[in-house]
Formats: structure tokens, sequence, C-alpha cells
């Protein structure tokens, strides 16, 4: 007799561009493997019409940020109501409930247990981590009901193995399971400029925040664009940074060698992507970021901070380039290194057959397959 599927209801944010893939990734991937699952996501007016939903049978929550810490509070409070009122409503038709977001959502959380159901926390990133970068009078709160969600929830899935340490989660060990939802669209993500064709050009794409490494990519430039002539680069993206950035630049007399173009639309993502030489990642912590995939796919080698996932993909001086810290002097020696390189096109070519060939939308359904299948 065929064993029929469990149903699962994820449960996420959708209030920042930068999560839409990676919710719609594991949304997919969740559907595929139990057609009759379901959504509760949360999304910002903003972006309200950037997913399909079945209305059926999905809970969309439209969520308004708040700037003043008290309406933040009360906000985030007002939330969770909502979240563990749908799954009270919804429980009868779930038998897991998989989150996914990087802070938890403790009272969710305890309800879904209350109903007796299997939780799963799926971990993009680490909360901890990030917040060391931010400044936010909330943060001991959300550092305490993250550790109280780590209590409560039944199992915890982590991009890596190498995340358990590198995010302090060894009291939680036997909770843990190791999956990632990525996989690359090769249709939209491919090369379409030669490597040889490409302009002498590096750059970074992401937020402009400061867990990311950006401003210390920016204090190297000088050292890099006096090592390296005729080169030029491009930081792409938007963030609270982005003023201190151009200021920088503009101290440092850069601006006719570094292009702003601003946040990239998913549609030119895949251009800009063809038209650099290196990308240069310089976080301070990451999960397993999609764009590094995204490069790799596009042939265009990688140069990163050994974080998170990361070394789990980039093999230096095979698949691409690993930094040993994100100090400016540490990124400037290290770029100069890959471009250095005699090899640069074929560590290019190693890094994009290596994505092609383990992040497949089939490879990465047929692991979460099994993750859900330990649950039972």
């Amino acid at each position: 007799m065929e064993r029929k599927p469990q149903k699962i209801c994820l449960v996420s944010f959708f209030v920042h561009e930068a999560f839409f893939i990676p919710l719609s990734q594991l949304r997919e991937i969740i559907l595929k493997i139990s057609p009759e699952s379901n959504s509760i996501i949360t999304v910002s007016p903003e972006l309200a019409d950037k997913m399909i939903f079945d209305f059926k049978k999905d809970v969309v929550i439209i969520h308004k940020n708040k700037r003043h810490f008290v309406f933040r509070i009360i906000n985030y409070f007002i939330l969770n109501l909502k979240i563990s009122w749908s799954i009270l409503i919804k429980s009868k038709d779930v038998d897991s409930y998989l989150f996914f977001n990087e802070t938890g959502l403790l009272l969710p959380m305890i309800i879904a247990k209350l109903r007796n159901k299997q939780t799963i926390w799926v971990l993009p990133s680490s909360h901890t981590k990030m917040i060391e970068h931010h400044r936010d009078f909330l943060n001991s709160i959300s550092i305490y009901l993250q550790s109280l969600s780590f209590h409560i929830v039944d199992k915890i899935v982590l991009y890596s193995p190498r995340l358990i340490s590198e995010w302090n989660l060894e009291k939680y060990r036997n909770k843990i399971l190791i999956s990632h939802n990525h996989y690359i669209n090769n249709e939209k993500f491919k090369v379409t400029t030669c490597f040889s064709d490409r302009p002498f050009l590096i750059g970074y794409i992401g937020r402009l925040s400061a867990e990311k490494g950006v401003q210390n990519f920016v204090r190297a430039l000088p050292a890099i664009l006096n090592d390296t002539k005729g080169l030029r680069v491009l930081i792409g993206g938007d963030g609270h940074l982005k003023n201190s950035i151009q200021s920088v630049l503009q101290e440092e007399k850069l601006t006719d060698y570094v292009d702003l173009p601003g946040w990239v639309s998913n549609e030119n993502y895949p251009k800009y992507l063809n038209q650099l030489r290196l990308l240069v990642l310089s976080s301070y912590t990451e999960g397993l970021p999609y764009t590094i995939l995204e490069a790799m796919t596009c042939g265009t080698p990688v140069l990163a901070t050994p974080v998170g996932a990361i070394p789990d993909i980039i093999i230096d001086g095979k698949t691409g380039f690993i930094m040993e810290d994100n100090l400016p002097e540490c990124i400037a020696e290290n770029v100069s290194r890959a471009m250095r390189s005699p090899n640069l096109d074929k560590i290019a070519e190693n890094g994009r057959r290596f994505v092609e060939e383990n992040f497949t939308f089939e490879k990465t359904t047929e692991n979460w397959n099994r993750i859900l299948n330990k649950l039972e």
C-alpha cells in the first residue's frame, strides 16, 4: 500500500525582496512532495503580489514594519497572535508545521505543539550572528525568544553541519537535520558572456548591510585598484549602508572607478553576473547564499569568507577562492591572488559544473523527501 504523504503547513515571513527566492523554492519543494500542503505567509504590503497563493488553503497576513520600538513590540505580538489563530483553525488538516525564518515564532510553535503537531524549524541564517552588527534595543529580547524557540521545536534543519558549531547549536545536536532548499534555474542563470570576453570588472551584488562585510570590501578598494590597473568595480544593491559607501568612495576619489547601480532586479541579475570576472562576498555570517550559486552557474568565480555553508561549495583554487577573513588587507590580497590566477577561467568552469550537478530541483527535492520521512 502506497504511503500517503503527510500534510505540511509552511509558516514564514516574506517582508524583504531577498527572501522571495528562498521562500518560493522551499514552498515549491514542499508542494512537490506533498501537494495537499498549505502555507501561512506573512508579507509586507509592497511584496504582497510577488508570490502566487491558493487563497482556498493558504493564509496571507499583511505585515507593516514599524520604526518605534514600542509599536514594533505591539506589532510583533499581534503578528504572533494572527499566526497562532491560523494554526488553531487549520491544524486538523495539517500533520507538521515547517517554520522558515531566522528569529523563531515562539507562540505559534507552542500552539502547534499543543495541537500535537510536528514542528520543524528551517534556519536560513543566524539571528544572533546578524545582530552582532546591528544596534537595536530589542536584540536582547529577540535572542531570548529565539532560545526558547530552540527548546520548543521538535527538529531544526540547517544547510550544513558546519553551522552547528558556528552558530553555537551543539546543545540541540540531537534535533538537527541537514538539508538545503537551494536549486538553480539553469534557464535563467547560465553563461551568456564568455569569460574571456568580459570587461575587467569585479564586484559585489546584494544587501548593503553590515553583516555582509561590504564596508570592508569598499575599504579594500584603494589597494585593489592601485594594485590592478584598469580594473573597474561594481557594487550592486540597496540598504542602510548605501549613503556611507557613497561617502567613502567620494573621500577616496574612487567614484570614477566604481559603479553603484542600486538594487538589481531579478530580471537583470544574470546580466550583471555575466559581466563580472570575480564576485567578492566578504560576509561576517551566512547560511548558504544564493548569490554564490547563481554567480558560479553564470561562470563567474567567487571569492568569499569561510562562513556558513560556503566552504562546502567553494574549494580554494578549484571551484573558487576562500579568504581567511574579511579585513580590508586580506580582501585586497586575495582579490589580487584571484585575478592573477593563470587558471581563473578553468576555476570558473569547475564552479559552474559543481553547482549544475549538485543544485538541481530533483536532488533538492530528494533531500527534503528524506528529511520528511525521518519525521514520521
